[in-house]
């Protein structure tokens, strides 16, 4: 694979499923320079069949991952920008009367596609973001009476920027629930900044890339990663992790049951994405930040400054079987 003006064709449908998230992942690798563990950290979400939040800074990228997890896994794609005059029709649809029918018709909104960008989600109204509850969590919208099943699979990626920035509403926790894992890219090394200045543009690499998966793939790489093994020592190390969120005085509200089993699902996908036989004490810690750092309160009183810093304060606390 190489970085210059082209990149390689890919050819679908001549190896194994394992090898098509390799291939999937070397594109990635390609178009998202020097944030490898953070695209590990995203298809495993995927894999898990989880919901994923990007939350940085305008300009690192957040938007081009999501746009490059479609097109590199054959996802159908669509992009709702979110601002504060987005009304939850703009998302579901709306029904339209037909007057040469004389009945209503259903027109449906961006919601109905396998990958949608919620971008910038934080900028909308609570009343738009509630829009993808229903969907997020039971895989389907209900319009005037009307129960509609999105298509399969189905992700939100969803971006925002900081809290403390200009006109942004934060999710309340019952939406920040629903999503598996949250990431952060981050500001490129110094190499990597160079080679994304001096380089081909990111977006038209992309457009030249032929689909590493498809769908049908995707759907058994979950069922797959899904059978990974995972040692009884390793649920008492879970359990363990999750017990000490609530218990420590460093943090007023710990994962839930939701939370636990979101932390099981996503060590199997990483284990699975990272060629592993079974599921390591790794690939818990791995993915503890992004699936517990979103859904922790921290305490008024903790000397932790961030969530990630908390996270690592549980993970350093609790022995490892």
């Amino acid at each position: 694979m190489q970085t210059g003006s082209t990149l390689e064709k890919l050819p679908i449908g001549k190896d194994s499923e394992r090898a098509a998230l390799d291939r999937a992942r070397k594109v990635l690798g390609t178009i998202i320079l020097g944030k490898d563990s953070q695209i590990a950290l995203a298809l495993a979400c995927l894999i898990a069949r989880g919901h994923l939040l990007i939350e940085d800074l305008p300009g690192l990228g957040k938007t081009m991952l999501a746009q490059s997890l479609a097109q590199v896994l054959g996802l159908s794609f669509r992009r709702i920008q979110f601002t504060s005059d987005l009304l939850p029709a703009d998302i579901v649809g709306v029904s339209v009367f037909r007057q040469e029918q004389g009945e209503f018709e259903f027109q449906p909104g961006p919601i109905f596609s396998q990958l949608v960008l919620a971008d910038e989600v934080n900028r909308a109204t609570p009343k738009a973001q509630s829009a993808l509850l229903e969907s997020m969590e039971e895989y389907q919208v209900s319009v005037d009476g009307n129960t509609r099943p999105l298509p399969e699979p189905f992700f939100v990626v969803a971006t925002q920027n900081p809290a403390d920035q200009i006109g942004t509403f934060p999710l309340p926790e019952s939406q920040l629930d629903r999503f598996l894992m949250r990431l952060e890219l981050g500001y490129p090394n110094e190499d990597n900044e160079r080679e994304l200045i001096t380089g081909e543009d990111r977006r038209a690499m992309l457009d030249e890339v032929d689909a590493a998966a498809t769908p049908e793939v995707l759907l058994e790489l979950q069922k797959s990663a899904a059978n990974m093994h995972m040692s009884d020592p390793l649920i008492d190390y879970v359990q363990a992790l999750v017990r000490q969120t609530r218990e420590s005085p460093d943090i007023d509200i710990g994962l839930s049951p939701r939370g636990a089993l979101a932390l099981v699902a996503a060590a199997k996908a990483h284990a699975f994405v990272e060629h592993h036989s079974g599921v390591y004490p790794d690939d818990i810690q791995a993915v503890f930040a992004a699936i517990a750092g979103h859904r922790l309160k921290p305490a008024g009183n903790t000397t932790y400054r961030s969530a990630a810093e908390l996270c690592q304060h549980v993970l350093d606390t609790v022995a490892i079987p």
